[in-house]
């Protein structure tokens, strides 16, 4: 054991001072993204689900320096990272409309005007939505029409479309 860290040591070192820049980053923007969350009105849930997006970014760094750290050359990392990210593209494209959906969720935590609770009305041509919202989340929101029909609505449709605010926290107890 001794040999091990003695023929590594600075590897070591450089490890444990990359973990905890890491940890310290990740617990820095947790701690922003759930004190925004607070102040917009937003649910934890989805201050949550945005800290995880946070983790698993962070996470992609950490491995792509550390392997700087143990010796990989850059042109065996970008041949690595080529290829993933020629897998993760093709199959990004073919899946494109979730990823959209997705990034609009992260876009409406942070800069979204309407919360759960509000009734809002979405000025769509073929389908105008009249309705409460009772949840957002990261794919859709989750929308009560007056006759009590539910509605999923995709986040990327969302950012697209004229949004009135009809009534602020219109949501009640009896509705639900």
């Amino acid at each position: 054991m001794y040999t091990f860290y003695k023929t590594y040591q600075t590897e070591v070192i450089y490890t444990a001072v990359l973990l905890i820049i890491l940890l310290s980053i990740r617990a820095i923007i947790v701690i922003a993204v759930k004190k925004i969350g607070k102040r917009s009105g937003t649910t934890e849930v989805r201050a949550n689900l945005i800290g995880r997006y946070a983790t698993v970014t962070i996470l992609l760094v950490g491995f792509l320096i550390e392997s700087f750290i143990l010796g990989a050359d850059f042109g065996d990392i970008a041949v690595v990272f080529s290829s993933v990210f020629a897998v993760i593209g093709i199959a990004l494209f073919a899946i494109w409309s979730i990823l959209s959906n997705v990034t609009s969720g992260v876009i409406m935590f942070f800069s979204f005007p309407y919360k759960v609770g509000d009734k809002i009305k979405i000025h769509d041509k073929d389908y105008p939505i009249e309705a409460i919202i009772e949840d957002i989340r990261a794919f859709q929101l989750i929308l009560r029409e007056d006759n009590g029909d539910l509605v999923t609505y995709p986040n990327n449709l969302i950012l697209q479309k004229a949004v009135t605010l009809i009534q602020k926290d219109a949501l009640d107890d009896s509705s639900i």
